[in-house]
């Protein structure tokens, strides 16, 4: 089973490009999210969005600037690509490796229910459909120590070859985290069996959990599902969210059940990826189980307190 990245002397031997350490013996390290960049479109205006795009900004954020944070996707030629770079530089997530083509930068309209919930209507055929591989993407894969990925980034025949062929030239002990994140009719169920064969932590959330037991003929609870996909698929860790019922997170020796908190919901967006960034940090830092679950459910219960899906964090909530 690979094993979590522990310790600055694995950290050295990894990665090579290191900037400074801040004066507490921290190495910086690399950090990639790979798929789509688009703008949600709300009925009151536009908010930068996509999930990698929103991972990565939470994590750069809550990281306060002790890993290199790197987006691997494309955008458009066009106003909304402009704005797209430079609301990546404001949160301070590295955009060398985004492509621009004549493609449209991506969008989505997004309506919210009484309750906050989203929901999603993608344009068709958009930049990050056509994102190539390229030496550059290959040199940056082989110095990570994580990458964050999902489905909706590989609808695409071209996008989806580049992301696994990122992943297959990802170091042994990189953290491959699948945030599995579907988005219909953008789903193929070899992607997701695919994208799980090249992962060693899964994220979910409490409605895609049926469809992964469907798929791999899982049956029983919450518990068993995942323990279940945990020892066929050689997982780490898997991260169970379940909006106000808190989150499960299980290892092959541990689990931990974290119930909800009450909390006034603005909207949702954004959430269940900044619960990912958290994860990952804490991951890297080898953090126990119960802290990591803990502090993924206050930095998601905070984003959905707030409008939008990226923003800044109360130092409190910073790793």
């Amino acid at each position: 089973m690979t094993q979590p990245i522990r310790g600055k002397l694995l950290l050295r031997s990894i990665v090579k490009d290191r900037l400074y350490t801040k004066g507490l013996n921290i190495v910086t390290t690399q950090i990639v999210a790979i798929g789509e960049i688009l703008w949600d479109v709300f009925p009151d205006g536009e908010k930068f969005g996509g999930a990698p795009a929103n991972f990565a900004c939470s994590l750069a954020e809550l990281s306060d600037e002790t890993h290199r944070v790197h987006i691997v996707s494309a955008v458009g030629d066009d106003e909304l690509g402009r704005r797209a770079f430079d609301s990546l530089a404001q949160r301070n997530v590295i955009t060398d490796h985004v492509q621009v083509n004549q493609f449209p930068t991506g969008r989505v309209d997004v309506t919210l229910d009484e309750a906050g919930v989203a929901s999603y209507q993608f344009a068709e055929d958009c930049a990050w459909d056509h994102l190539e591989w390229n030496p550059a993407l290959a040199s940056l894969a082989s110095t990570s120590v994580a990458v964050c990925y999902g489905t909706l980034g590989q609808r695409s025949t071209q996008s989806r070859a580049t992301i696994i062929q990122f992943l297959q030239q990802t170091p042994p002990a990189c953290l491959r985290i699948f945030d599995v994140n579907i988005r219909r009719p953008y789903i193929e169920m070899e992607w997701v069996l695919e994208s799980m064969r090249h992962a060693n932590i899964l994220k979910l959330n409490e409605d895609e959990l049926p469809v992964l037991a469907n798929l791999c003929d899982c049956s029983g609870d919450e518990m068993d599902i995942t323990r279940t996909l945990a020892r066929r698929f050689n997982l780490d860790l898997i991260a169970l969210t379940r909006g106000d019922r808190g989150s499960l997170m299980v290892t092959a020796s541990e689990a931990v059940d974290f119930s909800g908190q009450t909390i006034n919901v603005v909207d949702t967006v954004g959430a269940g990826d900044a619960f990912t960034a958290s994860l990952t940090i804490n991951q890297l830092q080898h953090n126990d189980l119960s802290s990591m679950s803990q502090h993924a459910n206050r930095v998601a219960a905070y984003v959905c307190s707030n409008a939008g899906a990226t923003m800044g964090f109360p130092a409190n909530l910073k790793l």
